[in-house]
């Protein structure tokens, strides 16, 4: 009976993060814990009234006072609550306070890193944003920006690389080498065809699959094939008729 309990036990032992396959994690969570892993917890800033937000900080949000966000953490799955920070041309806190003010350097926006064309220059770059993001305790950083300049008008066309898709892989990925270097995620953003701001939530944009291929997808593709980003983060937009989200295949 002893031996029978002890080996049911053991077969009713949840699996762990960084201990089991991923698969199996995920298939041990409830539809509660994968609904929280998904919406995150929000920013928290002293002061500041957030629609949603809480009044008071979690144990993950007072980490970093300001940052972009945290996720949920599942402690009996081992999965723990990680910090997500902006941005692409600097650690972009929103400061909490005298008690505790937050530095960072504001480095060069993606368009001007890009008219180096100097890989090394723009890992080392990165490499540098990734070592303060540590500092601060930021576990991923919002960035590389990816987008195609599609249009001059393009309001966030300044943290995003160029017109063309095998610069803008290229740079990227040497980005986003050089952060995770320190042992800090990367989000690259946002996936895809985000290349306008005015109704970007709800815009639909209609782009033939030879386009797609050649110049939306492209830098994707070469970016991650060269520095395999810990995650990426999908779009607002629709395209051709679904959101990004949704979207199967390209």
């Amino acid at each position: 009976m002893v031996l029978f309990l002890a080996g049911n036990m053991i077969a009713q032992e949840a699996p762990r993060l960084g201990k089991s396959p991923v698969s199996d994690v995920v298939k041990a969570m409830t539809l509660e814990e994968k609904v929280d892993l998904l919406v995150g917890q929000g920013m928290f800033v002293p002061g500041m009234a957030l629609p949603g937000a809480s009044t008071q900080p979690t144990e993950a949000q007072k980490r970093v006072t300001g940052a972009a966000g945290t996720t949920v953490a599942i402690p009996r799955l081992g999965i723990p609550a990680l910090v997500v920070c902006d941005g692409p041309s600097g650690i972009h806190a929103f400061n909490g306070g005298k008690s505790r003010m937050y530095y960072a350097t504001a480095w060069p926006t993606g368009t001007l890193l890009a008219s180096s064309w100097d890989t090394a220059l723009v890992y080392k770059v990165g490499k540098a944003l990734g070592g303060e993001a540590k500092e601060y305790g930021i576990d991923v950083l919002l960035g590389p920006g990816m987008n195609i300049h599609r249009n001059p008008l393009g309001a966030r066309n300044f943290e995003y690389y160029s017109e063309d898709p095998v610069i803008t892989g290229m740079l990227a990925a040497a980005m986003i080498n050089g952060v995770q270097s320190n042992g800090v995620g990367t989000s690259a953003k946002h996936f895809f065809a985000n290349n306008q701001e005015t109704n970007r939530n709800t815009v639909n944009t209609i782009i033939s699959e030879r386009a797609m291929r050649e110049i939306y997808l492209k830098g994707w593709q070469i970016a991650v094939k060269r520095s395999n980003p810990w995650t990426i983060m999908s779009s607002y937009n629709l395209v051709n008729g679904p959101y990004t989200q949704r979207i199967t295949t390209c």
